[in-house]
């Protein structure tokens, strides 16, 4: 796995307008259950679906990946995309502020991404 799929997906986030991108790299965290978090989020369900859309069409055009499972599409209060290796958390801003899923994974090294 390189960065760059990372950065496909946060480029697919921010190209659908998805707000605080930030993705926490958890390979040194012997716990997590894959090498990167994404999380991103939104203020409607409809932008987050949007966004989902938008990550799982972008990782399937340029890295030929498609998503293993996924979750939350039916009320798109916070959309997950796993990939394996990677797991992709799509919020509507409220939840994500509530749920504070970074919190959890503090010690993992954490990049944000701009629209530049």
């Amino acid at each position: 796995m390189d960065n760059n799929q990372v950065k496909v997906i946060a480029d697919a986030m921010i190209e659908k307008k998805g707000q605080n991108v930030v993705s926490l790299d958890l390979r040194n965290i012997g716990t997590a259950i894959s090498d990167y978090f994404i999380v991103c989020n939104a203020d409607s369900g409809t932008n987050v679906l949007a966004i989902a859309d938008n990550i799982e069409d972008r990782m399937a055009e340029l890295c030929h990946r498609k998503v293993i499972r996924s979750q939350g599409r039916e009320n798109a209060i916070w959309i997950i995309l796993d990939y394996g290796d990677i797991v992709v958390h799509v919020f509507q801003t409220e939840y994500r502020a509530f749920y504070r899923l970074e919190a959890l994974w503090a010690d993992a090294d954490r990049t944000e991404f701009n629209e530049d």
